[in-house]
């Protein structure tokens, strides 16, 4: 896989992410490693997001370790351009998450968010 992770390690973290990470008891370095080397990179649920994923814990007791993030290009230079990472949100998912298929979202809640992006 490609790997979507800068050398240059240019990332933003969200306030949410940072409390994520304590929420779930996750080191900076350990997300780092989940977006240099992901078992699965799938569509985020937020627009313009990538999530991406690793497999962890044991074979009776196995999570998964998530991580949205959004790419934005930055100032190019002659070699080449740059790419920024925000990292959104970071998560631990108990078991295995079923493959390609969105988490469920009650209508009701799509129907707020829609409501709160036409506010702004």
């Amino acid at each position: 896989m490609m790997n979507p992770l800068p050398k240059s390690d240019d990332l933003y973290w969200t306030q949410h992410s940072r409390h994520k990470l304590r929420q779930y008891n996750l080191s900076e370095s350990r997300i780092k490693r989940v977006l240099r080397f992901p078992d699965r990179k799938e569509v985020g649920v937020a627009p313009n997001t990538t999530a991406v994923m690793q497999k962890t814990g044991s074979k009776k007791h196995p999570y998964e370790i998530w991580a949205m993030f959004q790419e934005v290009k930055s100032l190019k230079s002659k070699v080449k351009s740059l790419k920024k990472i925000t990292i959104i949100s970071t998560w631990r998912y108990p078991g295995i998450s079923p493959i390609h298929e969105p988490p469920p979202i009650p209508e009701e809640v799509w129907e707020v968010l829609a409501r709160r992006k036409n506010l702004v």
